[in-house]
C-alpha cells in the first residue's frame, strides 16, 4: 500500500515558497488563521484544500485586494509577503517570465 501524499512544507518549497501554495499559507498567517511560521509540512491535500476554503472566505470581505485590507492587515500582509520575496530575491529568485513560462 503505498502512504499517502504530503506536503513538504513551506520551508521545502520551491523558490522560497514564491508559488501557490506558499502564498496561500502566508495568506493564512495575515489573517490569523494559522500562526506564523507555520509551514505546514506533512499535511495531506484535503487538509489543504480545507486552508484554501478559508483562506478564501477571509478575502471575501476585500474582494480579495490588498489594497482593501483594514491598516493592520495591509502591514502584515506587506511584511509576510514582502520578506518572502526579499528571501527568494536574495537566493536568485526572479518575477521575470522565462520563455518557458
Amino acid at each position: 500500500m503505498n502512504a499517502p501524499q504530503t506536503y513538504s512544507g513551506l520551508d521545502n518549497e520551491e523558490n522560497f515558497g514564491i508559488t501557490l501554495i506558499g502564498r496561500l499559507i502566508r495568506d493564512a498567517w495575515v489573517f490569523g488563521i494559522a500562526p506564523e511560521g507555520e509551514t505546514f509540512a506533512g499535511r495531506r491535500p484535503g487538509e489543504l484544500q480545507v486552508l484554501f476554503e478559508q483562506v478564501h472566505k477571509a478575502w471575501e470581505p476585500y474582494a480579495q485586494l490588498p489594497s482593501r485590507l483594514p491598516p493592520e492587515l495591509a502591514e502584515r500582509h506587506a511584511r509576510i509577503h514582502g520578506d518572502a520575496i526579499a528571501k527568494a530575491k536574495a537566493a536568485g529568485w526572479s518575477a521575470e517570465l522565462g520563455d518557458d513560462d
